[in-house]
């Protein structure tokens, strides 16, 4: 038996029978409870005569307050606020050579999918025009199973490795004293890790607010791996860019902007309006690649989030479109219930060796878990739109009608392909070897002023001077060390001579 995830009007084939879920769209003008029960009354508990004691037998009463006290689920540990948004992927350029994904097969096709874009830090009520790195996530209902493109709008990141993740994010994160986010916290870690400073010039620097999700590009910011049918594996960098062009905001114009808009949803609202108007966002997409026999033969570790590939060893590379032509049912049900995870890729692509991206591999998919129930998957905005089978049975909230006798492989009795991929696409599931001794230690190959004194050294005046007011108001801050201090002019002076000259007149 093949699943699917394919139903109509809340009926799902299953061999002579049918399973039904609940639908708006039954064909019914009465109010029911859950089970189906028509209601007595949806305006007047059951009570003993009209003036007494409510009664607890009243079964729809009971289910409608138990149901609200559980409408929440719990909030997104980073990306909580943000918006969703459904349309398509178009493959306009042959990539055949270096890629075997199907849905990247063939000039013209076509793949539906649904893009997310938040905010990072903050709460799901918090303005959208504060200055925060933006995530840029779409998911891919391809043929052979989905693609969950999962990056943000800055292409590199503050660490290399996930075991500082935790540590990140709490940092960024508001003061648990006092709740205010402070500059000095997020220096006083950032000290510790050089890395940082690149994507520290994105976030303080004139791009740290984009002025909605459409006038916002997005990165892949790690290193993935596209495989050709003949098992050739290529580095790969994803951009995306909007065909409407980027648009920021200054300090100025996002307070503005916050005031303005009452629900302080100011780019949920333009994407929506937008959409309803027919006038479709677009973004191209974009890959640069790299051999990887040639992954030692630069100044930089292709594998380290805190860089990118310098789009003049590594040109730019059209590869599709993405076009958001529709808006989202249900908030809840696909923008709150969506879930991605970069580990999840078709044949054709792969992770790679980045430890931070293997680190997001586990935690992504664990939180989701933890959000929305082991079978997060099943929800229909998880689930894929070609067949499936496996052996994941039951568990939490399965809703999945299974007959089977045999739920186990390898079986005599009822044999399926469990090497379908490596048929269809000409080549084992393999990579080359990894071998070392085991160890707990940094990447030898760090450099990790060149590329941000390069992005530096491109700014105008005026962005050299957004970027070091945001810096400086966090190093003036009362709490900000002298040894904090010190060490932040020690990094902009290996940015550059005037970085650091700038920084420490007003800070000494």
């Amino acid at each position: 038996m093949v699943m699917t995830n394919g139903h109509t009007n809340g009926v799902q084939p299953q061999g002579n029978k049918e399973l039904r879920y609940p639908s708006v769209h039954d064909d019914t003008v009465s109010m029911t409870t859950n089970v189906g029960t028509p209601v007595v009354s949806n305006q007047h508990s059951e009570s003993v005569s009209r003036r007494g004691p409510v009664l607890l037998e009243d079964y729809h009463l009971v289910e409608k307050l138990a149901q609200f006290n559980r409408g929440k689920i719990p909030e997104r540990v980073v990306h909580a606020r943000g918006m969703t948004a459904k349309g398509y992927f178009e493959t306009t350029h042959d990539v055949t050579d270096i890629c075997s994904a199907e849905f990247l097969s063939k000039v013209g096709r076509k793949t539906p999918l649904i893009a997310r874009f938040s905010t990072v830090v903050h709460e799901s009520g918090s303005p959208e025009s504060l200055r925060d790195t933006r995530g840029f996530s779409v998911k891919f209902y391809t043929n052979e199973g989905n693609w969950d493109f999962v990056g943000n709008n800055m292409p590199v990141f503050f660490v290399r490795d996930g075991i500082k993740f935790p540590d990140l994010i709490r940092c960024l994160r508001p003061n648990p004293k006092n709740h205010l986010q402070e500059g000095w916290r997020i220096l006083d870690f950032l000290s510790h890790h050089p890395e940082s400073i690149f994507i520290l010039m994105w976030l303080l620097g004139p791009r740290g607010i984009p002025a909605d999700w459409r006038h916002m590009e997005g990165f892949g910011v790690h290193t993935f791996k596209m495989v050709n049918k003949a098992g050739k594996e290529t580095y790969v960098k994803f951009h995306w860019k909007p065909t409407c062009g980027v648009k920021v905001l200054t300090d100025e114009e996002a307070k503005e902007v916050g005031m303005a808009n009452n629900v302080q949803s100011h780019a949920t609202e333009d994407l929506w309006n937008t959409i309803e108007s027919g006038e479709f966002p677009e973004w191209k997409l974009y890959i640069q690649t790299m051999e990887v026999e040639d992954e030692f033969k630069y100044d930089f570790d292709p594998l380290d989030a805190s860089k990118i590939f310098p789009e003049d060893q590594f040109p730019l590379q059209p590869v599709g479109r993405m076009v958001l032509d529709r808006n989202i049912d249900n908030f809840f049900n696909e923008q709150e219930m969506v879930a991605f995870n970069p580990g999840v890729t078709p044949p054709g692509i792969r992770v790679s060796d980045d430890k931070l991206l293997q680190s997001r591999v586990f935690a992504y998919s664990d939180a989701q878990r933890y959000r929305l129930g082991a079978n997060y998957q099943l929800l229909p905005v998880n689930a894929p739109k070609c067949p499936y089978k496996n052996n994941h049975y039951e568990g939490t909230m399965n809703v999945t009608q299974r007959d089977e006798e045999v739920n186990y492989h390898p079986s005599k009795q009822y044999d399926i392909d469990d090497n379908a991929a490596s048929k269809s696409h000409g080549v084992a599931w393999t990579s080359p070897a990894a071998s070392g001794p085991r160890v707990k230690q940094g990447i030898e190959k760090e450099n990790n002023f060149q590329q941000p004194g390069e992005y530096y050294r491109s700014f105008d005046r005026d962005s050299k001077d957004v970027f070091q007011k945001h810096l400086l108001t966090f190093m003036t801050h009362p709490k900000c060390s002298e040894a904090v201090q010190k060490t932040w002019i020690g990094y902009m002076h290996k940015v550059g001579r005037h970085a650091c000259r700038h920084t420490a007149v007003f800070v000494l």
